[in-house]
C-alpha cells in the first residue's frame, strides 16, 4: 500500500517552514504500520505518506521531501538495508531510523554502514521511537537501549582494529622513508669518495701534461697515479657492490662470516647453531664483513687473531668484529664513520685509516635496516657490532 498524506508544501523564498518533523513511514506490515502513524500522531510530528517496501520508498520520498523515513529492516522485493542505501545517495540529507523485530548484530552493523541515522526495535517504548525520529530529524542518532550494547562493543573493536592498522602502516611508512634516506645517504657518501681520487688523478695528469717534470719526478707522478687509480677502482668495486642493496634475498649470515675465515687463518668464526636466513643484499652482505674484518686484521698486531660471533638476539642478528689493536679513543668513536679530510696537496696521503671502509659498512648496513658501531674499545681489544633486523612473520 501506497498512501501520500501531505506533499511538501511551498513556501516561498521568504516564508518560514514549518519546524515540525515530516516523516514517511516504511513497513510491509499494515497493522504495525497504523501503529506508527497513530503513535507519531501523538509527538509534535508531521506524516508525509506512508509505503509498504523500499520500492516505494525510493519512488515517493523525492516527492514528499520527508526530513525522516522510518525504515523497517526486513521488506520483500527490496529489505531496508538496500532501500537505505540507495534513498541516502538519492537524498543524502534525509535521516533514516531502521526499524526491527530482532537485534541481530550483523543487522544493525549492515544498516548503520547504509547510513542510518538510528536503529530502534519494534517493540521499544514509544517514547524511544519518537525520540529517535526527532534525534534523526536534527542530525543527531539514537540506538535502541536493547542492541546499543553489541554495537558499541563492535564499534569499539573496528576501531581498534584500525588505529592497529594505523599505527602499523605509520610504522612501515617510517621504515620505508629511513630506508630511503640511508639509500640516499650511501649515493652521496660514495659519491664524495669517487671525487677525490679523480681530482688527484687528474691533477698528475695536468702536472704531467705541462712537460716541465724531470725523468725522476714523473717516475713519482707515475706511481701516485697507478695508485691513486687502484683507488679508484676500488671505491668503483665497492660502489657497485652496495649501491643495489634493496635488492635483497635469504642471507645464511653465519655461512658469510666463515667465508671471511678464508680471508685469513687469523680469523676465527663462532656462530650459534640455529640461525635464521635474513633478508639481506649478499653482495652488500659481504662487504660489509670484508670492511670490518680487513679493519680488524690491519689494526692488530701481526699474527693477532680476529675473532667473528654470530649470534640471534631478541632483536635480529647480532655480528661482533673483535681486534686485537690499540683501542680507539672516544673522540675517535664517530670520527672514523665521518666523512675523510680531502686534501689538495698531492704531496699528502688524503685517504687515512679505515675510515672509507668503515663509512661504507655502516651505510651499507642502514640502507638494509641495520647498523654498524663501535661496541667497545680499550687498550689491546675493539669489537665493532653489525645488527641485522629480521623480517616478521
Amino acid at each position: 500500500m501506497t498512501r501520500a498524506l501531505l506533499p511538501r508544501p511551498d513556501f516561498g523564498d521568504h516564508a518560514e517552514e514549518s519546524a515540525r518533523p515530516r516523516v514517511l513511514v516504511c513497513d510491509d506490515n499494515a497493522g504495525f504500520r497504523e501503529s506508527l502513524l497513530t503513535l507519531l500522531g501523538t509527538g509534535d510530528i508531521e506524516v508525509v505518506g506512508e509505503v509498504a517496501s523500499g520500492l516505494e520508498a525510493l519512488a515517493l520520498a523525492p516527492e514528499l521531501g520527508p526530513d525522516v523515513v522510518l525504515m523497517d529492516v526486513r521488506m520483500p522485493g527490496m529489505d531496508g538495508i538496500e532501500a537505505c542505501r540507495r534513498l541516502k545517495a538519492l537524498m543524502p540529507d534525509v535521516g533514516v531510523v531502521a526499524l526491527s523485530g530482532h537485534e541481530d548484530q550483523d543487522i544493525v552493523r549492515e544498516m548503520l554502514l547504509a547510513g542510518a541515522s538510528g536503529y530502534v526495535l519494534k517493540d521499544s517504548d514509544g517514547d524511544e521511537i519518537l525520540h529517535a525520529v526527532m534525534e534523526a530529524a536534527e542530525g543527531g542518532a539514537v540506538l535502541s537501549a536493547q542492541v546499543t550494547p553489541s554495537v558499541i562493543e563492535e564499534l569499539t573493536e573496528s576501531l581498534e582494529r584500525e588505529r592497529r592498522h594505523t599505527r602499523e602502516l605509520e610504522v612501515a611508512q617510517a621504515a620505508l622513508v629511513e630506508r630511503s634516506a640511508r639509500r640516499h645517504e650511501l649515493v652521496a657518501r660514495l659519491s664524495h669518495e669517487l671525487r677525490t681520487p679523480v681530482t688527484v688523478i687528474l691533477g698528475i695528469a695536468q702536472t704531467m701534461a705541462k712537460g716541465n717534470a724531470s725523468p725522476q719526478q714523473q717516475s713519482e707522478l707515475l706511481e701516485r697515479l697507478v695508485s691513486r687509480s687502484q683507488d679508484l677502482a676500488r671505491l668503483v668495486e665497492r660502489f657497485e657492490l652496495t649501491i643495489d642493496v634493496a635488492l635483497t634475498e635469504q642471507v645464511d649470515v653465519a655461512n658469510v662470516a666463515r667465508q671471511m675465515a678464508l680471508m685469513s687463518e687469523r680469523v676465527r668464526v663462532e656462530a650459534d647453531h640455529v640461525l635464521p636466513v635474513a633478508n639481506l643484499n649478499p653482495a652488500a652482505a659481504k662487504r660489509i664483513l670484508e670492511e670490518l674484518v680487513d679493519n680488524a686484521l690491519r689494526f692488530s698486531p701481526d699474527g693477532a687473531p680476529v675473532t667473528i660471533r654470530v649470534r640471534l638476539s631478541t632483536s635480529g642478528i647480532e655480528v661482533r668484529v673483535s681486534d686485537r689493536g690499540s683501542g680507539i679513543g672516544p673522540a675517535d668513536v664517530e670520527r672514523i664513520f665521518g666523512p675523510l679530510e680531502q686534501l689538495e696537496d698531492l704531496n699528502v696521503r688524503v685517504h687515512q685509516g679505515a675510515g672509507i671502509g668503515l663509512a661504507l659498512a655502516r651505510t651499507a648496513a642502514r640502507a638494509m635496516g641495520g647498523d654498524v658501531v663501535l661496541e667497545t674499545s680499550a687498550p689491546g681489544s675493539s669489537t665493532f657490532l653489525w645488527t641485522i633486523a629480521l623480517d616478521d612473520d
